[in-house]
């Protein structure tokens, strides 16, 4: 039988607010955790997704501006979808605050349009887009 410590040990990889998530003895995770699938499945295999509102400015420019390059990011209106409000609180318990626009770039947490402005101004943003097979060019 191993012990409390090897069995979080065996989940270093997930943030340490949700290691008390974790339900032991089992490997069984509480809703809090399994809650926190819902995004990792919304980005997983996509290239670039985008978590977004109909109404909000910084969401549009950001979407203008990966479209520019040519990239076709999978959008998520949360305010159009079924669970977007579990989605956007999910998303601030990422650390997205505001939790819009939340861009995931290769299925990693690039953050919103601060860091997403950022990458461009130092022209990292398209070389981030090519490894992850958002564009070719």
């Amino acid at each position: 039988v191993a012990s409390t410590s090897s069995r979080l040990k065996q989940f270093k990889h997930i943030p340490n607010k949700l290691h008390l998530a974790l339900t032991l003895p089992g490997t069984l995770f509480s809703a809090a955790y399994i809650k926190m699938d819902v995004v990792t499945s919304m980005v997983a295999d996509k290239p670039v997704v985008i978590f977004s509102r109909t109404t909000c400015c910084m969401s549009h420019t950001i979407k203008t501006l990966i479209n520019g390059f040519g990239a076709n990011p999978t959008v998520y209106e949360l305010d159009e979808i079924q669970n977007g409000q579990q989605v956007e609180s999910e998303l601030q318990q990422m650390g997205c605050n505001p939790s819009v626009p939340a861009v995931f770039i290769g299925e990693r947490l690039v953050g919103g349009a601060n860091q997403v402005m950022s990458l461009q101004l130092r022209n990292q943003l398209v070389p981030l887009l090519k490894r992850a097979g958002a564009i070719w060019i």
